[in-house]
């Protein structure tokens, strides 16, 4: 984990590691999920594990959709990580890890791992399991949409039921040692702020088309004005 370094000194070295400008749009995803990861940093029990990986992996790609250029993503991601001491490429590593555990399981497969605190279930998940019905745990939101996403992995991406994996996730956040009522929360926001951000997406798409198809409708009645020879 980093040392004890402030939120300042955190934000300087993200800005040393990724020294590009943000879209507007992201600019605060990026913010909070900085300082969400320096705090965490510092936390004596909290330790990395599939959840957390497959939740902040997660949590990053929905929020940064529409990103341009996209080939900054991967910088990106690992400056947010780098910055607040954690290894980009190992979250990376187990979250994919992790998702590929549960494909090709049921979501009751998946359920039923969870209810027995692992019980039968890869190891990834299993390790993950452990940790949080220990005595000396943290709990992190990111956790929350590392469950939510695994049982949607379960289900199937393309036919994924929000309500459904929303309940299920209720259901079984109490066997694996989380907090029921935050977990509701946590999940409830994400699911409104990922439809707010698509919003924002789909109009700033819709803005930009206006704009290049007015510039090329300029660019064209300027040349069809210009004198031929």
């Amino acid at each position: 984990m980093a040392e004890h370094l402030t939120i300042a000194d955190s934000k300087r070295a993200f800005h040393a590691a990724f020294p590009h400008v943000i879209p507007p749009l992201y600019r605060r995803t990026a913010d909070e999920l900085l300082v969400e990861l320096h705090l965490l940093s510092h936390q004596k029990h909290f330790q990395v594990d599939a959840f957390f990986a497959v939740g902040l992996r997660q949590v990053f790609e929905a929020f940064t959709r529409g990103y341009r250029p996209d080939g900054q993503l991967a910088d990106l991601f690992k400056a947010l990580c780098s910055s607040t001491g954690f290894d980009a490429e190992a979250i990376q590593r187990l979250a994919s890890e992790s998702q590929a555990a549960v494909a090709g399981h049921s979501l009751e497969d998946v359920r039923g791992w969870l209810e027995t605190k692992g019980e039968g279930a890869p190891a990834p998940l299993a390790e993950g399991l452990r940790r949080a019905s220990g005595s000396s745990f943290h709990y992190s939101r990111l956790m929350a949409v590392g469950v939510f996403s695994l049982l949607s992995a379960a289900q199937g991406e393309s036919s994924a039921d929000p309500e459904l994996l929303r309940k299920l996730a209720h259901e079984v956040s109490g066997a694996i040692g989380l907090s029921q009522e935050r977990v509701d929360k946590d999940l409830s926001l994400y699911t409104s702020n990922l439809e707010r951000m698509a919003q924002a997406v789909e109009l700033m798409e819709e803005t930009l088309l206006a704009e290049r198809r007015k510039r090329e409708r300029q660019e064209r009645d300027k040349a069809s004005k210009e004198p031929k020879d």
